[in-house]
C-alpha cells in the first residue's frame, strides 16, 4: 500500500500519521479482498479551516468537518443496493489510484476527546471510513449505513479498535 500524506499542520506530527494511515488501508484493502500492495491513496493532513473551505467548495457545507474523501472512480453500487464493485488492476499493469482523504487535526482531536477514544484509534476508524467512500461505500441509505458501519466493526476489531457504533 502506498499512502502519500501531505501534511498542512504541524500538529498532526504528534501522531505516527504514515503508520496509521497504512495500516488502516492495509486492512480495509484486504478485508475486501483486494491486494493492498497495487493500491494507493493521497491523505491531506490538514486543520478545520481547511477542510471547512475543502467542505464548502466540493460538498456546498463550508463547515468543518472530520473526514472528506474523493474517489478516483466512481465505484458506488447499484441502485439495487448491491455492494459496490471492486475496482480492476491499475492502468497498464501499475499502482490503482484510489483517491484523496483529508483529515482535519482540530475536527479529530475534539471528537476524540469527547468520546473517550485515543486520537489514535478515533484517525484509524476516520480512515478505514475515508477508504470505503473511495471503494463505493457510502452512509446515504439506511441499508448502505449498516452495511458500512458492519464494515467498518470488522476491520477495526482487526486492529484492534473497539468497535466506534457499539
Amino acid at each position: 500500500m502506498s499512502v502519500e500524506i501531505l501534511v498542512e499542520d504541524g500538529r498532526w506530527e504528534e501522531l505516527a500519521l504514515q503508520d496509521v494511515a497504512t495500516a488502516a488501508c492495509d486492512a480495509a484493502l484486504a478485508h475486501l479482498g483486494l491486494d493492498p500492495a497495487f493500491c494507493e491513496i493521497s491523505l491531506l493532513a490538514c486543520d478545520d479551516a481547511r477542510i471547512a473551505g475543502l467542505n464548502g467548495d466540493f460538498r456546498g457545507k463550508p463547515v468543518p468537518t472530520n473526514v472528506l474523501s474523493w474517489p478516483a472512480e466512481d465505484l458506488a453500487a447499484e441502485a439495487d443496493g448491491d455492494a459496490p464493485c471492486p475496482p480492476g488492476p491499475g492502468f497498464g499493469g501499475g499502482p490503482l489510484e484510489l483517491g484523496d482523504i483529508a483529515l482535519a487535526y482540530d475536527t479529530c482531536l475534539r471528537e476524540a476527546r469527547a468520546e473517550g477514544k485515543s486520537l489514535n484509534d478515533h484517525v484509524t476508524h476516520l480512515v478505514v471510513h475515508g477508504c470505503l467512500h473511495l471503494l463505493g461505500y457510502d452512509h446515504i441509505r439506511p441499508r448502505d449505513a449498516a452495511r458500512m458501519e458492519r464494515l467498518e466493526a470488522e476491520i477495526l476489531a482487526k486492529l484492534g479498535v473497539a468497535d466506534p457504533y457499539g
